[in-house]
């Protein structure tokens, strides 16, 4: 598919045909485009968890309110914020900086220029998730996307118990929080209508 033709084949796919799997090609090609996203001062502070355990999928719907993508589909991404990697005295900040190539002046520069920016970000965990879970939608656009191209569906979910998933799938809170769960599979029932503002309604260029 075009970049437009899948613009209008991406929906918010209810329910998925049981029946179909994803294709081992496809899944790593819709991953990867979620690796590539942009994240602020590329700190790349996620992590995907790919679920295709039937039991596990079965036990998490509860937490999600009941819903039957989750236990419809192919393979149930959950897509964590990280807390742990975007503080300096992790070492990990710095690791990020140093993969360009810079020198150790440069790189001092950077690392005082994002703590002293981040500051109040950084003050909490809470405040880190605020700031890292907003960056994976970024991730999760990138994937749905790159699902609609290889004619795969998709369907954003932040409907759940956080703390209750976060419990059944054993997470490390001091290092990763629940961001948001993206289903992938294929539609069994016909694709509802898109239904968007007009163009002019939600762009306005200003010279």
């Amino acid at each position: 598919k075009t970049f437009e033709e899948s613009l209008g084949f991406r929906h918010a796919c209810k329910v998925f045909d049981e029946s179909k799997k994803i294709s081992d090609e496809d899944i790593r090609f819709i991953l990867d485009a979620g690796r590539r996203a942009p994240s602020s001062f590329g700190m790349e502070a996620w992590k995907f968890l790919v679920i295709t355990n039937e039991d596990l999928k079965a036990k998490l719907r509860p937490a999600c309110w009941n819903q039957a993508q989750i236990t419809t589909c192919s393979h149930l991404v959950i897509i964590l914020a990280g807390i742990e990697s975007v503080k300096p005295e992790s070492g990990i900040v710095e690791k990020r900086f140093a993969r360009r190539d810079m020198s150790q002046e440069n790189l001092e520069f950077y690392l005082k220029l994002y703590s002293d920016h981040l500051a109040e970000t950084l003050s909490s965990d809470e405040n880190i998730y605020a700031w890292t879970a907003k960056q994976t939608a970024f991730a999760g656009a990138n994937m749905m996307s790159a699902a609609a191209v290889r004619g795969v569906d998709s369907c954003p979910i932040e409907g759940f118990d956080k703390n209750q998933v976060e419990e059944i799938l054993n997470i490390d809170k001091s290092k990763f929080r629940l961001s948001m769960m993206i289903p992938f599979g294929y539609r069994i029932n016909e694709q509802s209508s898109q239904l968007r503002l007009n163009f002019d309604e939600v762009v306005e260029f200003i010279s």
